[in-house]
């Protein structure tokens, strides 16, 4: 099985989110980028196990975005 992980900054909030349509109820938060992947690994095999879905694996496609802005001067 395969899972699509999508990590998201969120400048208001100043934390990473994360999020995946092939994981129902994945919705964490961290202020550090690798806490964040080390939380979605540890939750993934829990949401599977919830949703009662049995596989021997689950590969994690990590896909994360991060936008910000900065002033321009003069």
């Amino acid at each position: 099985m395969e899972c699509k992980i999508k990590l998201f900054w969120d400048s208001d909030a100043a934390v990473w989110s994360a999020t995946s349509e092939d994981l129902p109820g994945l919705a964490l938060e961290s202020g550090s980028f690798d806490a964040l992947v080390e939380r979605v690994k540890y939750i993934v095999p829990e949401l599977l196990e919830i949703e009662n879905i049995k596989v021997d694996y689950c590969d994690l496609n990590f896909v994360s975005e991060r936008r910000d802005r900065v002033q321009m001067v003069g």
